[in-house]
């Protein structure tokens, strides 16, 4: 008998779709959880038509949406969803699995992210789901500006910058400057050990609550060497004026100790942290909802970065 997993929690859940534990995740009201009304296309031309009056952007389709508790059901609005759903691609394949995935892994490696998961669609299609962080109480926004925004540059030129012009940002405008470094170091560590080559401005993001500034929760965190075919650059925006051949010296004695200024304690604690989460990182991407040569070419990826790094 073939038990099915839950694409919110990965966990076991006999004949149901979602687990218990998956369910009380979006809601302790929720029973079930009904599919997405619409198929992985319908959703991409509902991202287009409804674009110009949703407040969030970007290459992906994305949709905005509140979970309804009386209809178990995502539903899709154009202002104040408290979700973005993004639906299966038709250039790309299993980017909804893929980006799951990795925010899970993110959150094994202590990144802070928001709750992800992924939905069912009428067309059997799997759609990815992210609460916003940016949201609370009815209609109510927390101030979040991306590195972009803070340095005045645009989508046309956000990676028309440097890993190490992100920390004077660091050093203006956060409350505890040293410790959103440790943060993103932990950031740009984990992305390339993960293949994400594709980290710009716009995936950087500071966040004001509890009366201090500091790194948003992390967002758009995928395997696109894997998903979007083997990349020449390893790193979106450039170190040392390198954006290949990135080696465990360059990350961490250049840019954690020397242009960060974290000390040796800090680094030989991210460096434990490698080692410590490898065998996490297998079991998750084991069990996770990629098919088996998504799975091979992620794992054969992930290997090959942390032999750079832990030699």
């Amino acid at each position: 008998m073939t038990m099915n997993r839950c694409p919110i929690t990965y966990e076991l859940c006999g004949n149901a779709k979602y687990s218990k534990s998956g369910l009380s995740k979006l809601s302790t009201k929720l029973d079930t959880l009904n599919d997405l009304p619409f198929t992985a296309q319908e959703q991409r031309r509902e991202a287009a038509t409804r674009a110009a009056k949703m407040s969030i952007q970007g290459v992906q389709p994305k949709l905005s949406a509140k979970l309804s508790v009386v209809n178990r059901m995502f539903e899709v609005v154009d202002q104040w969803g408290n979700y973005i759903i993004k639906p299966q691609s038709d250039v790309y394949q299993q980017l909804p699995e893929n980006e799951d995935l990795t925010m899970k892994m993110a959150a094994i490696f202590g990144i802070e992210v928001p709750l992800t998961g992924l939905v069912y669609s009428k067309d059997g299609s799997l759609s990815y789901f992210i609460k916003r962080f940016d949201r609370y109480g009815k209609n109510k926004k927390l101030a979040v500006e991306d590195f972009a925004q803070l340095t005045e540059n645009t989508r046309d030129t956000k990676y028309k910058w440097s890993m190490e012009k992100l920390l004077p940002i660091i050093d203006q405008y956060c409350t505890f400057p040293l410790l959103e470094k440790r943060k993103l170091f932990r950031r740009v560590l984990f992305c390339f050990l993960t293949g994400n080559e594709d980290m710009h401005l716009k995936n950087f993001s500071l966040i004001t609550r509890n009366y201090k500034v500091e790194l948003s929760p992390a967002y758009d965190l995928l395997n696109s060497t894997v998903s979007m075919g083997n990349a020449v650059e390893e790193i979106a925006l450039p170190l040392a004026g390198k954006k290949s051949k990135i080696t465990e010296t360059l990350l961490f004695q250049y840019y954690g100790k020397e242009r960060m200024g974290l000390n040796d304690k800090i680094l030989g604690a991210e460096s434990e942290l490698l080692s410590k989460t490898k065998i996490k990182f297998e079991e998750l991407l084991k069990i996770s909802f990629l098919n088996q040569n998504m799975k091979k070419a992620y794992l054969k990826l992930i290997n090959a970065r942390y032999e750079r790094l832990c030699r």
